[in-house]
């Protein structure tokens, strides 16, 4: 775990899902009281999801954010207000492509589900139980293609492979680790089921360093960054004080400069009293 820092706090960012959104799927009163606590204090609040952008847009409204929305892991950002897109890192075709072919090889096309988006639309080759647990869980619904070579042909800002295979998973990024370099492409967890894919500029640190530094004009160490995984770990590291949740695998804790509590015991609102409310 690092040493916190002694910094002036002027901009929080928050994961969503197992940190502000655990298991109910909405954000528990309690922090979204203690946010808009911070926000009475003159300290913006963004959110850096995973999510689609029309998923993260209730999450958005409901903490009444007046900042961009960051949102496929860092490949788009976009202002719900003014529908303006500041960033966006779409996936090279050609790699993505190749993913796509690696997962569809016989060994694996029926032991994965693969999602691809474009223009904010999620798109499955079939609806199995797995896409219609994250249908439901993010309000989105999914358009059956068939081959999803068509859609990333037009361009996606995301590959999301899915299994409840664990090793599974951890094999596909062992594989495609030692096929792509970073400079290609970002590879990361979610989840323990969800391996997601994406341009190697789009990672949350390098999306709220853009949103701190060129469009807010502050400095690293005025963010407070609060997440619970894997595609957490660049925005932990680049804020001047991150903070894991209770609930996060131990790597990130480790990087982390302080651990909070489980995300079902409003672990932000205990995060954001240390940091941003202590002197309220």
């Amino acid at each position: 775990m690092r040493e916190a820092l002694d910094v002036a706090i002027k901009l929080v960012v928050l994961d969503i899902d197992g940190t502000i959104a655990g298991e109910s799927n909405h954000v528990r009163p309690a922090v979204v009281e203690a946010i808009q606590r911070v926000q009475a204090q003159g300290i913006g609040v963004a959110l850096a999801t995973g999510r689609m952008f029309g998923s993260a847009l209730r999450f958005h409204d409901r903490i009444q954010s007046t900042l961009p929305l960051i949102t496929y892991n860092g490949g788009l950002t976009q202002h719900p207000h003014s529908q303006e897109v500041l960033r966006q890192w779409p996936l090279s075709t050609a790699i993505a492509l190749g993913i796509l072919d690696y997962f569809e090889s016989p060994d694996l096309r029926h032991r994965l589900e693969v999602h691809c988006y474009h223009n904010d639309q999620l798109y499955v080759r079939e609806i199995t139980p797995d896409t219609e647990r994250y249908m439901a869980r993010s309000g989105m619904k999914a358009e059956v293609i068939g081959d999803l070579r068509i859609m990333i042909e037009r361009g996606t800002v995301k590959l999301l492979a899915i299994s409840e295979n664990n090793v599974l998973i951890q094999r596909l990024i062992t594989d495609l680790r030692q096929y792509y370099s970073p400079q290609e492409v970002h590879l990361s967890q979610s989840t323990e089921i969800y391996f997601e894919i994406t341009h190697p500029y789009a990672n949350k640190g390098l999306a709220i360093q853009h949103l701190t530094e060129e469009v807010l004009g502050l400095k690293a160490e005025n963010v407070l960054a609060i997440g619970d995984n894997f595609n957490d770990r660049e925005m932990i590291k680049y804020a001047g004080i991150g903070v894991a949740m209770g609930n996060a695998p131990d790597p990130i804790k480790a990087i982390a400069d302080w651990v909070t509590d489980d995300v079902e015991v409003d672990g932000v609102k205990l995060a954001l009293e240390k940091f941003c409310l202590s002197d309220v």
